[in-house]
């Protein structure tokens, strides 16, 4: 490593001089327009982005949650059509957000049912960072056809995640849940030939995006479908297809993991809680640890990646941001990365008392503040970004791709309070790691990357520009133990696509399922619910359903005025009782005293347990520590550490 280290300083001090001079004469030239065949108009430079309004303090449009709730009853009893919610405002008022006590605020009075307020973030210039970063949007999302829903409709972006809810059946009956599964006296459950529609309508409109396709549910698993569906999304072209599941199936069933990844499936987007039975016993299933443990190895050995999911509740299991982070960092050739999920009082939680709400919330600055508490070796100001930043990068992928490529790169253009990412680097070998701002000026890249999509070079020059930027902001010094720059350039050049020269690192790829360094990418997804609720958040939603009324934000979908309600109610298959009749019921685990069955005779689990609440170096030789038993914890066999 050390006869590495010279040479990587000085490409490191040479991109360094070389970068100035070369865009001394590169900004003196205008480029001609860059227009992919799949965009509606030529991809619009920094200058020319727009950006919703940003700032503290400011005024937006929400909802009182009392009104939404009576005016969704009265189009559900059929009182009033659905078209209200499309040619009027029911429900809306204005808000404040506002800086308040050392709090970022939201506060909003309606005339009949009085002031709401509730907090955005617990620190201010946390939130103040994140809207600073922002670089702007960049196509308007075609309204006519698929975001036809009043106020609520999807105005901006191209999105990244489009789900498809396959059924509202469950195996569990958890709170917190959205669509409070299991509860709603009916059934709506989609045929094949619906999923294909709505796959056929996302991709016939400009731009075309390259989107990560989700089933979820419910339960996606349990729906007779769900192989069938994953194989049309891979056949209509999408390279990403992922399933949001509880895992109990694949910890159940081996094989079915296999045919799922036969299938074309390549992330399982797994709920998970905790690293103990203790952080997962509010899911009321005894054993829910163990499943997951499970399942993420069924899940490894089929190749298909996996995310742990963690819905993250105020005094619940916020203790468990660092034990999660760390079971992922010391399991990360089996975890490819962490998506936490704030929780969002909506679904199963709509009717929540205040008190229990302002006990219970937790926002994106808790998330950064308790990462940095519990590791020691985080900050929250130097390495937490808005999803949206990453755009920045996928415009320079689009040039790469170049104007003849048929699909625009997956780009996240959400609003910057909606979610925010951080990456890890970690040997898969060693388990030593860094935070990746910690060796790389990420700002300083996400400047460049602006630069380059704004110039607007050929694929050579804008190769040797990457190339360039991600050298002259690396510090070699600072890097982990045994990273080497071609492993960077490697990491690098798979975010892009391969665009740099390799190739993309899909599950068929297998020189790159065996490259020894990960990018652990940490995210936080907060979703809106009836007391945080901003319009000008719902409008450039990047994760949208796709339902047999049009694509709908998340937010607007699952919270909002509550279009999940409508669309399921108008689009129902029959009553639970005559589905439970005609096709027989389903397991329901929902008995803390109650177990999931596990296969019996099969290898011991061989992840590594955290011990602790710290995030520590891996320590390869050390002497070997049994596992333990506590808290009522089932954990099989496993490497505590």
């Amino acid at each position: 490593m050390n006869l590495w280290k010279p040479l990587e300083w000085t490409l490191v001090g040479g991109a360094r001089l070389a970068w100035p001079a070369f865009q001394a004469i590169n900004r003196r030239f205008e480029a001609k327009p860059f227009h992919p065949k799949w965009a509606p108009a030529p991809l619009p430079k920094s200058r020319e982005r727009s950006k919703p309004p940003l700032g503290f303090p400011r005024t937006t449009d929400s909802l009182c949650p009392v009104c939404v709730r009576e005016t969704r009853a009265s189009i559900l009893s059929g009182e009033i059509p659905v078209q209200t919610l499309v040619n009027e405002k029911r429900g809306e008022i204005k808000a404040h957000i506002l800086e308040r006590d050392g709090k970022i605020i939201i506060e909003k009075t309606c005339p009949s049912h009085g002031t709401f307020v509730d907090t955005l973030a617990i620190n201010p210039d946390f939130l103040k960072r994140l809207e600073s970063l922002f670089p702007g949007r960049d196509f308007d999302a075609i309204t006519e056809k698929l975001h036809n829903h009043g106020s609520s409709s999807i105005k901006h972006g191209r999105g990244s995640v489009l789900t498809i809810d396959l059924t509202n059946r469950c195996n569990m009956m958890c709170d917190p849940c959205f669509m409070d599964a299991n509860q709603v006296g009916y059934v709506h459950e989609l045929t094949l030939d619906e999923v294909k529609q709505l796959l056929d309508d996302a991709i016939s409109v400009k731009p075309r995006r390259q989107m990560t396709i989700q089933f979820s549910g419910g339960e996606p698993t349990i729906s007779p479908i769900f192989l069938d569906a994953i194989r049309y999304a891979c056949e209509v072209g999408y390279f990403s297809v992922q399933a949001a599941t509880n895992g109990i199936r694949f910890a159940q069933e081996p094989r079915f993991a296999h045919e799922a990844r036969q299938a074309g499936m390549r992330i399982a987007y797994l709920q998970f809680d905790g690293v103990t039975e203790a952080a997962n016993a509010h899911r009321k299933v005894g054993n829910l640890f163990d499943v997951k443990l499970r399942a993420i190895e069924n899940l490894y050995a089929a190749g298909i990646d996996v995310c742990l999911v963690v819905t993250i509740v105020n005094t619940v299991n916020n203790h468990q941001v660092d034990p999660s982070v760390k079971f992922a960092l010391e399991n990360c050739d089996k975890i490819s990365f962490v998506s936490f999920q704030p929780v969002s009082f909506t679904g199963r939680d709509e009717e929540i008392s205040d008190e229990e709400r302002h006990a219970k919330r937790y926002t994106l600055s808790h998330l950064a503040e308790d990462m940095k508490r519990q590791t020691g070796v985080t900050e929250p100001l130097r390495d937490w970004f808005p999803l949206s930043a990453s755009s920045a990068i996928s415009q320079v992928t689009d040039l790469l791709q170049g104007a003849g490529a048929d699909w625009g790169s997956l780009n996240c253009g959400c609003h910057p309070d909606c979610g925010v990412g951080m990456g890890f680097m970690v040997s898969k070998k060693t388990k030593k790691w860094a935070p990746v701002s910690e060796f790389i000026n990420i700002e300083a890249i996400l400047h460049d990357a602006q630069t380059i999509t704004d110039t607007a070079r050929g694929k050579t020059l804008t190769v040797i520009q990457t190339a360039l930027s991600l050298l002259r902001n690396y510090t070699p010094s600072k890097a982990p133990e045994g990273l080497r720059l071609t492993d960077l350039l490697r990491k690098f050049d798979k975010q892009t696509g391969g665009q740099l020269g390799g190739r993309l690192g899909a599950c068929e790829d297998g020189d790159r399922k065996s490259d020894e360094w990960l990018l652990m990418f940490v995210a936080g997804m907060w979703f809106q619910d009836l007391w945080t609720y901003d319009f000008r958040r719902t409008e450039m939603c990047i994760i949208p359903y796709a339902t047999q009324m049009g694509e709908i934000s998340f937010c607007a979908y699952n919270t909002g005025v509550g279009w999940r309600q409508i669309v399921e109610n108008m689009y129902q298959n029959t009553t639970v009782a005559e589905w439970y009749r005609e096709h027989g019921k389903h397991a329901v685990y929902a008995n803390p005293k109650k177990l999931v069955p596990l296969p019996a005779n099969v290898n011991p689990v061989s992840l590594h347990v955290p011990r602790d609440g710290r995030l520590v170096e891996w320590r390869p030789k050390r002497e070997a520590v049994p596992a333990r038993k506590e808290e009522n914890c089932a954990y099989g066999s496993f490497t505590a550490s």
